[in-house]
């Protein structure tokens, strides 16, 4: 793999770094994102875009709230197609009825404001959107990090639910427009070698360096066509981990089928970057150098060949121990060269292939021809296989091979987003398993340090984790046993989703919506005043901290109907003392004898009246909100009283625009700060108005106060009227009154 930052031109598979005929400028609108991105431009300005998507999507982790938002602002109806899964919280036993009590508001949702309801375990999230939603130069917005639909034509993104709730409310999604990478992949894949090895291979390359971070990455080149479209979705959907915005892929007569076989053949039209299309940087990978990969906890970006892995075991092992006790220090990490047998082999506890990127027709149909006449054991290792829709799971049972599935000691599951975030297979303390998924993040597998329990994930592909379930666990990369490649053609049958999901021909507002004593309304947020004061209410000194640890996912996401129930887990398992450090600063008065000190102390910087002043908590990270879009990462912050991130960087855009819709001011900033630090802002209204972007903050630390550079970067207008506002509710009632 090699990386062109000074990017080039490319002509089918030839990067040209120079084209003395053709300028930069013009040879940008080559590509394919330009011309998408360009026809869902609702503005003028091509370097400022405006973008109205084709549909939407969201889970029942994210719906009830983005509805409540939006409902709050002024929704008569859904502008455009929306479609709403029950794919994450369809565990009913956890919290009560509140996870079905929230599938019902969905429904009356889904009947009130004319949108498209899918029932909980018909299909997972993308897997639907993939079969129904997909389009060839079409966008799709979702609030899942992991909306991803490039390998279809179809350029996605994962946004947090404030995105969402503008399009719902007919405004756009602004941003400038993004640099564009260009992937030209090479080659064909060897034996044994998936799209997950090809993903964390990417992944490992580009994720340290922030290569892709913000852009869209264009898959192109020959060796595409050696790629069937699942593998290629299979790909497309781990992109997301590269932190990049988007992906779009070129597309050939292989997608053409698979609109065919969909039933929706005029959905699709081939698109190809023109010659000499010009990238600002660009990948090149070669598919048959890349082997079986794992990657180890607490990252896909920590990835290693298999067969590197297993010689040099004990040692990488014992670097996920050190991160975990760093995490945890009072937790009693036992050691993982437990697992390492007397010939160096190492054996995992638990496999996993599911959801949106394992649990595909290919994935599983290649699971069971390596699974033929092997069985994964009656000792601790087990295995669970999750079709990602229950279309995928009738063609697998007609052509036998969930029954061969089942005969092979696997167990066959619904249609079920859980062991991505962990509400599902959760392994046993101090076990180590291995998944075809999304995520490995600290805790994904649903494990709580806090309570004594850890557990460990590694990603891998389904074709190395079926070879390891042959071997009953003795972790094995599939290039190393024999098997066949041969899948059967796929049988889409649409009566499922025509007899069960609910799509309406028009809105119904007379329908009333079905409230579970779990939904409540958001609390008022108060508007921006003039100046800012804050308390550093947790200071988190990691390289990188997560969406994940900012709110956890699992069984808390249960709670996500319920916004002041829910705050009550922010930081909760990396910081348990956070939420009552926000309450107290949430209660305390700008007249309490606690400030005094400091408010002389900054009156002697800055003119200013304690009126004007909004008092808030505040986090500071080296750099937050890498993984999920799900908004609660802030807008739990700002529910207990936030007003202000600090951070050296922020690890997506989606994060830093879910601070901004609520409320939460991102600053930028250079040094650390400590837990209780108190930060004075002066005319921060006016700088943000007048458009300045860097300015001058100050600490009062130990008795002293000391200047803070401080940098809020770019901001669009609607951005700086939304945070002004105090949040985009405020901002919304603002405009219909």
């Amino acid at each position: 793999m090699k990386l062109y930052p000074q990017g080039g031109y490319l002509y089918g598979d030839t990067i040209v770094e120079k084209w003395e005929n053709l300028s930069q400028e013009e040879a940008k609108r080559g590509t394919i994102s330009y011309g998408i991105l360009q026809n869902h431009n609702q503005g003028e300005d091509e370097n400022m875009l405006r973008i109205k998507f084709d549909s939407l999507t969201s889970h029942d982790i994210t719906y009830v709230s983005i509805i409540q938002t939006a409902r709050a602002s002024g929704l008569k109806e859904f502008p455009i197609p929306y479609v709403l899964t029950n794919c994450h919280n369809s565990l009913c036993a956890v919290g009560g009825t509140i996870n079905e009590d929230d599938h019902m508001f969905a429904l009356s949702a889904a009947k009130k404001y004319g949108g498209t309801y899918v029932p909980t375990n018909m299909a997972v999230i993308h897997s639907y959107n993939r079969e129904e939603m997909t389009k060839c130069g079409n966008m799709i917005l979702g609030s899942d990090s992991h909306t991803r639909y490039g390998a279809l034509g179809t350029m996605s993104i994962g946004e947090g639910g404030g995105e969402l709730v503008k399009q719902l409310l007919k405004l756009t999604y602004d941003m400038p427009y993004p640099n564009i990478v260009g992937v030209v992949l090479k080659g064909k894949p060897k034996h044994g070698v998936g799209p997950q090895d090809v993903a964390l291979a990417i992944i490992k390359e580009v994720f340290p360096n922030g290569f892709v971070k913000n852009c869209v990455m264009e898959f192109v080149g020959s060796g595409i066509k050696n790629l069937p479209v699942e593998y290629r979705n299979g790909i497309d959907v781990m992109t997301t981990e590269t932190t990049c915005l988007s992906s779009i892929w070129q597309t050939d007569d292989q997608v053409k089928e698979y609109y065919k076989v969909h039933g929706r053949k005029d959905d699709y039209q081939k698109l190809e970057p023109k010659d000499y299309a010009y990238y600002d940087r660009l990948i090149e990978v070669d598919l048959g150098e890349i082997e079986p990969m794992i990657a180890l906890p607490f990252h896909p970006s920590n990835a290693y060949p298999i067969r590197y892995f297993l010689k040099h075991a004990k040692e990488l092992l014992a670097k996920v121990q050190e991160e975990a006790q760093k995490q945890f220090p009072n937790l009693n990490v036992e050691p993982l060269d437990k697992y390492i047998d007397e010939d160096g082999n190492f054996h995992v506890q638990q496999a996993i292939v599911a959801g949106c990127s394992g649990g595909t027709y290919d994935n599983l149909s290649v699971v069971s021809n390596i699974m033929k006449g092997f069985t994964t054991g009656s000792g601790r290792f087990t295995m669970s296989v999750y079709p990602g829709s229950q279309p995928i799971n009738l063609a697998l049972s007609r052509n036998g091979t969930i029954a061969k599935l089942l005969e092979s000691g696997i167990i066959v599951r619904e249609a079920f987003c859980g062991p991505c975030f962990g509400a599902g297979d959760t392994p046993s303390n101090g076990s180590f398993s291995i998944r075809h998924t999304t995520r490995n993040f600290l805790n994904r597998e649903g494990s709580k340090p806090g309570e004594g329990q850890l557990s460990y994930v590694a990603l891998m592909d389904a074709r190395s984790i079926a070879a390891t379930a042959r071997n009953q666990g003795k972790l094995t990369p599939a290039d190393e046993i024999e098997y066949s490649e041969e899948i059967k053609p796929y049988e889409h049958d649409t009566s499922i989703y025509k007899n069960r999901v609910f799509v309406a021909e028009k809105p119904e507002p007379e329908t009333e919506l079905i409230m579970g004593p779990n939904i409540k309304d958001w609390p008022e947020m108060p508007v921006f005043k003039e100046h800012l004061l804050v308390r550093v209410a947790s200071s988190l000194k990691d390289a990188v901290t997560t969406t994940d640890e900012l709110i956890p996912s699992g069984e808390t996401s249960s709670y996500r109907s319920n916004p002041m129930r829910l705050a009550e887990f922010t930081l909760s398992r990396r910081d348990p003392g956070y939420v009552q450090r926000a309450k107290d600063i949430a209660l305390s008065d700008l007249n309490d004898a606690q400030y005094a000190e400091a408010l002389e102390a900054f009156k002697k910087k800055a003119d200013f009246d304690i009126k004007d002043v909004n008092l808030a908590s505040a986090i500071f990270a080296n750099k937050p909100g890498d993984g999920s879009a799900r908004e609660q990462a802030a807008s739990n912050q700002r529910v207990l009283g936030g007003g202000a991130n600090f951070a050296k960087e922020y690890a997506t855009k989606r994060y830093r625009g879910n601070l901004l819709n609520w409320g939460i001011f991102p600053f930028l900033v250079k040094e650390e700060l400590e837990q209780d630090d108190l930060v004075f802002v002066p005319e921060l209204r006016k700088a943000v108005e007048n458009d300045l972007e860097s300015f001058t903050g100050y600490i009062f630390r130990n008795g002293k106060v000391l200047e803070l550079p401080l940098s809020l970067a770019y901001l669009t207008e609607k951005e700086k009227t939304v945070l002004l506002a105090g949040c985009l509710i405020n901002y919304m009632r603002s405009i219909n009154e």
